[in-house]
């Protein structure tokens, strides 16, 4: 009888209803600008830092390269967001096409992927840099640099596309989304029957992802304090200086995934709602402007750079 009941009730979904939005009609101008600010300042950094990079000759370094791919990141997990806020901000229905919904979750969980993997490459950089700083140009080539750049990327979309592809193959006997963006465990809620072989799969690719950028950053992270203790003054400067926003960003970016997994997960309509609804967009809002600011701030050769550019730009007729 539940079978005969769910093949009645499974209909093809077109679109989904993002149920989370509040009835802010008094304030949507408030909001739409300050979506619309946070979105121009995250996109205005970040492109200012790989245009800086990528100009100037003297950066072409495999640190700045990885930030360079770090930066790229963050324009395209914000632009998995920030245009559909914009229009859901503004809008008096929040549907989102069901094609539109599953980008949306590729893209959210392929930037979150691709985050991972570029910090701990990037905390493997800084090993080599700290610990082997003799080898470090022949070890750190143009063809390793490469390889390292498709690790970042290629596994997450891989994995994230069969995810997606996952999702889109289920049965759904519902189209509201208790979210204000698109995110797969929640679509998966939504299935007719028990998506058993979904959870297992998100799981798992979420846990050797996870697992191993984590192993990465604690091996790399240990080998770093052994040598500054070890080390001498100046050798312990250069780790603090270079390492420093290398962890800011991974907690940062630690504490917003891992909010999110607890709410998907677990059961925590025991807090706040209004937290329930805003802290799962934290590490897809906060993240993409927080590291070009905190990279943008640490980098002693790019700030001059910046600075001396607009000096010239200004001296100019």
């Amino acid at each position: 009888e539940e079978s005969e009941w769910m093949k009645v009730n499974a209909t093809q979904v077109v679109y989904f209803t993002l149920n989370a939005y509040l009835d802010t009609s008094s304030f949507t101008c408030f909001f739409f600008m300050i979506v619309l600010i946070l979105y121009v300042l995250i996109v205005g950094c970040n492109v200012l830092l790989i245009v800086v990079i990528c100009v100037n000759r003297t950066l072409h370094e495999p640190m700045y390269m990885f930030l360079c791919s770090l930066f790229v990141n963050e324009l395209y997990g914000s632009a998995g967001l920030f245009p559909s806020l914009l229009i859901q901000t503004l809008s008096d229905l929040h549907t989102i096409s069901a094609p539109l919904c599953l980008l949306q979750v590729f893209i959210v969980h392929s930037y979150g992927a691709v985050e991972f993997l570029s910090l701990a490459v990037m905390s493997y950089d800084r090993y080599l840099a700290i610990c082997h700083p003799l080898q470090y140009k022949t070890i750190m080539s143009p063809r390793r640099i490469v390889f390292l750049i498709a690790v970042i990327w290629f596994p997450p979309f891989l994995a994230v596309g069969g995810t997606t592809f996952l999702t889109f193959s289920l049965q759904l006997c519902g189209e509201i989304i208790d979210k204000i963006a698109c995110f797969n465990h929640s679509i998966i809620k939504l299935a007719c029957y028990d998506p058993r072989l979904n959870n297992i799969y998100e799981l798992v690719m979420s846990f050797l992802t996870v697992c191993a950028a984590l192993s990465v950053i604690l091996y790399t992270y240990m080998r770093i304090l052994k040598v500054c203790f070890s080390g001498s003054k100046q050798t312990r400067q250069k780790a603090v200086s270079t390492c420093t926003p290398h962890l800011a960003s991974l907690l940062n970016f630690s504490f917003g995934v891992s909010f999110e997994i607890l709410q998907s997960r677990f059961n925590l309509s025991n807090g706040p709602s209004m937290l329930q609804k805003v802290l799962p967009l934290y590490y897809l809002t906060c993240q993409p402007l927080f590291n070009p600011v905190m990279y943008g701030l640490n980098m002693s050769k790019v700030i001059p750079m910046i600075i001396g550019a607009k000096l010239l730009g200004a001296s100019c007729p």
